[in-house]
């Protein structure tokens, strides 16, 4: 049973955590509070793959006040050597006497391992405290490492009548300042973006983030069965961008301009004359992408939503009508009755602005 302190020490663990969101990738966000009595000796944060987990940076700060301390932490101690040495043997040879882990860590080279260590070490060792909150923050982490793809977060920005455009194509802006601000947030916290060719011929985005604080760029990655990605735009531009053909054999004259730009070109075949989503998700999720942004058009939308690859909807939505003209949401296939609609559940709803953000997640069906 955790007591009240307990809760309170490892919602600090949390708020530490947080503090990397935009810069652990492909690592989870992971924070840590060590306690000697009533009083926190030390505190920590992961904050960028190949440098000290949490818990090191927490127990440099404990130092020899870590022995027969309590340690909380918001994911279970690594088990294994990767780009650091296992937390859960720094742990030990600290000396300390009790450690409380939010949720074990999905990756197969812990899963248990380092609980178990802990406790074959003489230290009681407990999880599953403020677990829910703990798999939230690191929810592209967990997808990745259970379902071998990363956590798809469909963003799109539409009128109150559902329009994202009007007929003639013109968008900016439909949502004000406030909400362009709050995306930034989430391309930030994303490992890759994704959009369509479409999206680059009309727009010519950049799709990177535009925050001062940022540190990194995400992976930029564009659906273009054709390769029609002009060499000069912007996409190609601030970081990787890697362009998801059909065949590439069947776009030579286009392909060495691409390279010559910096573009990765990858091959993905699909039956449907369309690269394959499936198989770019698998892809993504071996390349360390936690969490796919996606911000495209209607045809992207559909065939994401089709394909039943959507797992986190973000729509903003604007006061304004537009009218029956304008450009729509999501290209899906006619509808014969209404049990064959796509169905969410409102997981948070927040007034941004002038404008309301939804964040909706697929109703299950079981």
């Amino acid at each position: 049973m955790f007591s009240v302190a307990d809760h309170a020490h490892m919602a600090r663990a949390l708020r530490l955590a947080e503090r990397g969101l935009c810069t652990t990738t492909p690592n989870p966000r992971v924070g840590c509070v060590i306690v000697r009595g009533d009083e926190v000796v030390g505190e920590g944060w992961h904050e960028r793959a190949g440098e000290a987990h949490a818990e090191v940076h927490a127990l440099r700060q404990a130092g020899a006040r870590a022995r027969g301390a309590t340690v909380y932490v918001s994911l279970e101690p690594c088990s294994h050597h990767g780009r650091t040495p296992p937390c859960a043997h720094a742990l030990i040879d600290a000396g300390v006497a009790r450690v409380v882990a939010a949720t074990t860590d999905p990756n197969p080279q812990v899963s248990g391992q380092g609980m178990q260590l802990l406790a074959l070490a003489g230290i009681r060792a407990e999880a599953g405290l403020m677990e829910y909150d703990a798999r939230e923050l690191n929810i592209g982490f967990f997808s990745r490492m259970i379902r071998g793809r990363p956590w798809l977060r469909l963003k799109t920005a539409a009128s109150l009548d559902g329009q994202t455009a009007l007929e003639n194509g013109a968008s900016q802006w439909i949502t004000g300042p406030a909400a362009r601000q709050d995306v930034q947030h989430w391309r930030a916290r994303a490992c890759a973006i994704l959009t369509g060719v479409g999206t680059v011929l009309i727009d010519d985005p950049r799709l990177n983030v535009r925050l001062p604080e940022a540190r990194r760029q995400p992976l930029r990655v564009v659906l273009d069965s054709a390769l029609r990605t002009p060499p000069g735009a912007r996409i190609l531009q601030d970081g990787e961008c890697i362009l998801v053909c059909q065949d590439a054999d069947t776009a030579a004259t286009r392909l060495k301009p691409l390279l010559d730009a910096g573009a990765t070109v990858l091959e993905l075949p699909g039956p449907d004359g369309r690269p394959d989503l499936a198989l770019l998700l698998e892809e993504l999720a071996r390349r360390g992408v936690n969490e796919l942004h996606v911000e495209a058009g209607a045809t992207v939308n559909g065939a994401l939503l089709e394909a039943g690859l959507v797992d986190e909807w973000l729509a903003y939505v604007a006061p304004v009508a537009l009218g029956r003209q304008g450009r729509g949401l999501f290209d899906l296939p006619a509808l014969a009755q209404l049990d064959q609609a796509h169905r969410f559940t409102l997981h948070d709803a927040r007034v941004v602005g002038e404008d309301l953000r939804l964040t909706l997640r697929p109703r299950k069906t079981h």
